[in-house]
């Protein structure tokens, strides 16, 4: 496997030349036109499907299915985007997942859909251009080398998140004062996961169990104000964490003064001013080695998980016959649950990505057998 592919180099010169010998661009934004350039091109070739709207993939049946619904509170504030052979890497696959919140939340999670993938693809190749890895990875990998790469995406996403959610608070066009997004994404990279998740989006793996039973394994933690490491952080930066008269169980992030609106998530890009309170935009960067009972793996917004379970996701997702319909589904599904469990209460956008791992699923479980 090659990391470096020959017209990259070619690519970069061409973009340094454009730009001029006088120009005083450095080698990160050189970096960065390259990471972007390659994603316009993935664009245009069809690898690349992204959609604030209702959307299914025809292109890429291969690898997954996406959906996302305006819910009941005006404009869509979701994201979605899945690009295949991420980094002109064939192996190489990348999902997003972002849910804006606050005035400007539909502007910022589009802002941040566009923005984390160049910036990683950018974050990587600079890292591993600093180190042997490229070399080591054309040979059989070992633990070793499996934990160095990992370490590599890790220090990448935590870059790239922070690199843009200043990029977000010095922006002249956009005000992220008092509106933000989450940020959920993973990288498969041949049979290797990397989860970096901001917020309360939550990825949930399909697996099949010893006893032959297809199980859901939670890869993320939902970054509520009211986990104790969460709140007590919050409140040593003199932020306040409790929940409204009419919202019981829902607890939210203040200012220690005033009663400007309280943040749902302990952890977002933007939303600036509870920043030095508490909040902050640092993803929990996770990995896991996919094995032959990994089914496929659910990134959903909170529009999701608010009405439906872990279980419920998986059992509907696998008892899809069309599995481009997949995430269609789980999204309707969803829509009917809101209708039935929150009646009274304006529906909340809903998105959802299904990225399968094989060509057919569950050859050796029965689908109707997902255990509750």
């Amino acid at each position: 496997m090659m990391f470096f592919p020959s017209f990259l180099d070619g690519l970069a010169r061409t973009v340094s030349m454009k730009k001029g010998k006088n120009t005083c661009s450095t080698e990160d934004d050189i970096g960065r036109e390259v990471a972007e350039t390659l994603a316009k091109d993935a664009k245009k070739n069809d690898l690349m499907l992204s959609s604030s709207a209702t959307f299914k993939s025809n292109k890429s049946n291969k690898f997954a299915s996406i959906c996302s619904k305006r819910g009941q509170k005006g404009i869509n504030q979701d994201c979605t985007i899945v690009w295949e052979e991420f980094g002109c890497q064939e192996d190489m696959i990348f999902c997003g997942i972002f849910d804006g919140h606050g005035p400007w939340g539909h502007i910022i999670a589009k802002r941040v859909k566009q923005s984390v993938p160049p910036s990683l693809l950018c974050n990587w190749q600079k890292a591993l251009a600093l180190t042997s890895l490229g070399q080591e990875l054309n040979t059989e990998p070992n633990r070793s080398t499996r934990n160095h790469q990992f370490d590599i995406w890790k220090q990448s996403c935590l870059k790239t998140y922070a690199d843009i959610d200043q990029e977000l608070k010095h922006h002249p066009g956009i005000d992220s004062f008092h509106s933000g997004t989450t940020a959920l994404t993973i990288i498969k990279q041949g049979e290797h996961l990397v989860i970096a998740n901001v917020g309360d989006s939550r990825a949930v793996l399909a697996t099949i169990s010893d006893d032959g039973n297809l199980i859901p394994f939670q890869l993320t933690i939902d970054f509520k104000p009211n986990i104790p490491e969460e709140a007590e952080r919050i409140r040593q930066s003199q932020g306040r964490v409790s929940c409204l008269r009419d919202e019981p169980g829902v607890y939210r992030v203040w200012m220690p003064k005033g009663d400007a609106q309280g943040l749902a998530v302990s952890r977002a890009i933007g939303d600036h001013c509870v920043k030095e309170f508490g909040l902050i935009s640092v993803p929990d960067v996770t990995q896991r080695n996919i094995t032959n009972k990994d089914q496929f793996v659910i990134l959903a917004t909170d529009g999701v998980w608010d009405v439906i379970s872990n279980e419920e996701a998986v059992e509907i997702v696998c008892s899809t016959d069309d599995r481009e319909k997949s995430a269609k589904r789980l999204v309707q599904c969803a829509m009917r649950a809101w209708r039935s469990k929150k009646r009274g209460i304006a529906m909340d956008d809903i998105s959802a990505i299904c990225l399968f791992f094989h060509p057919k699923l569950f050859q050796e479980v029965n689908p109707f057998k997902a255990s509750k």
